[in-house]
């Protein structure tokens, strides 16, 4: 049985903004099933910023988990993030969920991986997904060499990746902190 899957997700820290903003399609094995998802949600009041890539069903379920986690660790989006990546890694039902996280609140950005990964980035920028590398190349250079505020970056980033990647489309959807 083939899954859903979304694709491109990339979060930025510039100039004193957090920016995440994802692209809004969804395919089925080869074929596109839907252009205007969003997968981007605001967690906790509004005060975290989460994006998936991979099944939606599976990032559904880890969206609420890491919700639950960021209540009960209060807000603290570091704690929340290795509980949620122990309890994922070693939970017989969770260990079968295939997406990714990208989370971010006002200090930290972080990539969440069922393998048990929590990575922050070095230079401030996230992005997963199959148009993430592309995304994250065209942040890197937009950051270095524009005055573009984060909100624009990520939008003219995931346009690039749409540019290369098949699984990524021009229906781009931005929050911010």
């Amino acid at each position: 049985m083939e899954s859903f899957h979304a694709t491109t997700v990339i979060a930025i820290r510039h100039k004193g903004t957090v920016a995440m903003g994802g692209d809004g399609q969804v395919t089925l094995g080869d074929r596109v099933m839907k252009g205007n998802a969003v997968k981007i949600r605001r967690l906790v009041d509004g005060q975290v910023l989460a994006g998936f890539a991979g099944a939606v069903a599976d990032a559904f379920t880890l969206f609420e988990r890491f919700e639950g986690k960021l209540q009960e660790y209060n807000k603290n989006l570091l704690r929340a993030a290795v509980e949620l990546g122990k309890e994922w890694r070693t939970d017989k039902y969770l260990r079968q969920l295939n997406a990714l996280l990208a989370v971010c609140d006002a200090e930290k950005s972080l990539l969440i991986a069922g393998s048990g990964e929590i990575i922050e980035p070095e230079d401030g920028i996230l992005a997963i997904g199959s148009g993430g590398p592309y995304a994250l190349a065209a942040a890197r250079m937009l950051i270095k060499h524009t005055d573009m505020n984060a909100e624009a970056v990520v939008r003219e980033a995931l346009m690039a990746a749409s540019e290369i990647c098949i699984y990524t489309n021009t229906h781009i959807t931005v929050e911010t902190l």
